[in-house]
């Protein structure tokens, strides 16, 4: 499995009272991780008239993130189908693991809104 990463400062907005991450921003990150995956693959990931769409996700929080640390967003695709994928994504700040994910996305037509195979370009450039 390829890993792409992606690096992400805490900001103010990013934490609560306390300065500790809010467990929503986690969601944000890992889409700012995928993203980023694309952007490194020289797509946008609506090439063709297709897009990703969230279909379902499991996260395990292992250590809370602070206000200024650097994280870390590694981006992997661990499975493959037809018309879906799942992401693996773990979040770190240095070593220590403060988030996993997995994140299982359907490929959708634009214009139809329908499900859709996914490109076999995407699925050799991530294999």
């Amino acid at each position: 499995m390829k890993v792409f990463t992606y690096s992400q400062r805490v900001y103010f907005s990013d934490t609560d009272a306390q300065g500790i991450v809010y467990h929503a921003r986690y969601l944000d990150f890992a889409e700012h991780g995928r993203t980023e995956m694309a952007r490194q693959l020289g797509t946008s990931g609506l090439e063709g008239g297709l897009a990703f769409v969230v279909r379902s996700m499991t996260i395990g929080f292992e250590k809370p993130a602070y206000l200024d640390d650097m994280l870390v967003v590694e981006t992997g695709v661990a499975e493959f189908g037809r018309v879906s994928m799942v992401f693996d994504q773990v979040i770190r700040r240095g070593e220590e693991v403060v988030c996993r994910m997995s994140v299982k996305v359907a490929c959708i037509d634009i214009a139809t809104k329908r499900i859709a195979r996914i490109d076999q370009r995407l699925v050799d450039a991530l294999s």
